[in-house]
């Protein structure tokens, strides 16, 4: 195993770890996978973010299970494969199903530009994928089509995804996404948000620009 691949495994193992100590993921839901060397690391299915070790992250390909024995990768795998061979400023893909962004997407909601840091998803809503099964190629194809240029969307019935160049970044995203679909469900609560309106957005993406450290 490479140092690049080790750190890898490792940060996928600590995002995973993460999504369920702030309760943006429970039990065995939820995926997390990086790119590399041609193909992916991913999560295995059906074990729970404190029984993950590195070695047991899944190397690979993007677009079909691996033939080897040993444990299998995450029943999302077509979704992230997608994802990878249709951005190619995606470096990793963080999926989970936090509670709030989950509320929204079964009531068949997105997120509206309710708070400039909406914008961290990329643009000035986050978008809802239409409903298909768990694992499926149809799944995979709505959640592509639907993150467009973005690094977050909603899925219908089902949970939220997000990418960035890093797990790190992804998870940033995630987390956030989380934060934006509380403050939407609660202005809902109390009748209802005040967006923001395009030009406000476009002022915020403006902004971001020379937001942060750039070292």
């Amino acid at each position: 195993m490479s140092v690049s691949e080790s750190s890898l495994r490792e940060d996928i193992v600590r995002a995973m770890q993460a999504l369920d100590a702030r309760g943006l993921n429970r039990g065995t839901s939820g995926n997390v996978s990086a790119r590399f060397a041609g193909g992916m690391l991913i999560t295995p299915s059906g074990v729970v973010a404190s029984a993950l070790t590195p070695g047991s992250i899944v190397h690979m390909p993007l677009e079909r299970e691996p033939e080897d024995e040993g444990l299998r990768p995450s029943s999302e795998w077509r979704m992230h494969g997608g994802l990878y061979r249709a951005r190619a400023d995606c470096g990793a893909v963080v999926h989970c199903h936090s509670r709030h962004a989950t509320i929204l997407a079964c009531a068949g909601r997105g997120i509206p530009p309710i708070h400039y840091m909406v914008g961290v998803s990329g643009r000035a809503s986050v978008p809802l994928a239409p409903y298909a099964p768990f694992g499926s190629d149809e799944l995979a194809g709505l959640v592509v089509e639907a993150m467009d240029g973005g690094f977050a969307c909603l899925m219908a019935n089902h949970g939220q995804i997000t990418i960035g160049r890093t797990v790190a970044r992804a998870l940033a995203v995630a987390e956030e996404m989380e934060e934006q679909a509380a403050i939407y469900w609660g202005t809902l609560a109390i009748g209802g948000p005040t967006l923001l309106d395009e030009g406000q957005m476009a002022e915020i993406f403006r902004r971001f620009g020379g937001y942060g450290q750039k070292r």
